[in-house]
């Protein structure tokens, strides 16, 4: 059988590919996320969760400080700088072999946290083109996203791509566009991460369709991060609230990890750490931890 080849993803000498996937474990300074044992208002608790998603497998922490949707508070610069960066300070301090990823948009919080961060994780399409810049010149990797051309902290109305594979064309379109701007801007591919961004500027069938696609999106040839975890598709789609929707998003980080993915970020990094090693090894990429039946 022939499978679909994951580019490697390489960070501070880390790497991640067929055979190690990576979870980017997600740790949100906001009092507003939509689930909400994500939300870590105080400096210290944030740490401490990270330090655990260490022990569950995590390969990555995603660090960020405001809201993707429209609810909630509007965050200015400076507040989320006061949100993420002591957190950011604290890991390099605490686990300075801890690779670190912070979720923003703007191009002067990457800034104010520029020697803290391993990757930059911008899930807004490029909407400040000055922020793969300052990854590229941080030494940082980068993520290139694809929200429908929405501005941030926009949920999506009215979305429609067209019939049939519309929106994986458009998807795939856009990721290749900004991954040229990437490597132009001076980042080589090992370092730029390739997302779908489910949800963000699409319904429910468009992301189903887009996990579905995932070896479309691998054969554009840079590392792809898949952003499942315990989203609305998945809760629209079992008809479930997000405390209910792990089952969900595992099978969808299954079938993503089969078709090539390399990166997952997620809530329960201990269940998917689980499921993309056992993938890895139906896949033939990884080993069994033990094989001792039958001997």
């Amino acid at each position: 059988m022939s499978l679909p080849q994951p580019t490697a993803l390489v960070l501070r000498g880390q790497r991640f590919d067929a055979a190690r996937p990576a979870v980017m474990g997600i740790i949100n300074r906001t009092p507003d996320s939509f689930y909400a044992p994500a939300r870590h208002a105080d400096v210290d608790a944030a740490v401490d969760r990270a330090l655990t998603m260490v022990d569950e497998g995590v390969s990555v922490v995603d660090i960020g400080g405001v809201r993707a949707g429209q609810e909630g508070d509007w965050v200015d610069v400076a507040e989320e700088i006061d949100r993420v960066r002591p957190v950011l300070r604290a890991l390099r301090e605490r686990a300075p072999g801890l690779l670190t990823s912070l979720d923003t948009w703007r191009a002067e919080v990457a800034e104010a946290c520029s020697g803290l961060v391993d990757l930059v994780n911008d899930t807004w399409q490029g909407t400040d083109p000055e922020l793969v810049g300052v990854a590229a010149r941080a030494g940082c990797g980068y993520v290139v996203s694809h929200t429908g051309g929405l501005p941030p902290r926009t949920d999506p109305v009215g979305i429609d791509y067209g019939p049939g594979d519309a929106v994986v064309l458009d998807v795939l379109r856009v990721l290749a566009d900004g991954a040229a701007r990437a490597e132009a801007a001076g980042l080589p591919p090992e370092r730029i991460l390739v997302d779908p961004t489910l949800d963000f500027g699409k319904t429910t069938p468009n992301s189903l369709a887009l996990v579905a696609a995932t070896a479309r999106i691998v054969d554009l040839g840079y590392p792809v991060l898949q952003a499942i975890s315990r989203k609305d598709f998945v809760g629209e789609t079992l008809d479930l609230p997000a405390d209910e929707r792990l089952e969900g998003t595992l099978a969808a980080t299954a079938i993503a990890a089969w078709q090539g993915a390399t990166v997952f970020r997620a809530h329960d990094v201990l269940a998917t750490r689980r499921v993309l090693d056992m993938v890895a090894s139906i896949r033939g990429d990884r080993p069994p931890a033990r094989a001792e039946r039958g001997r």
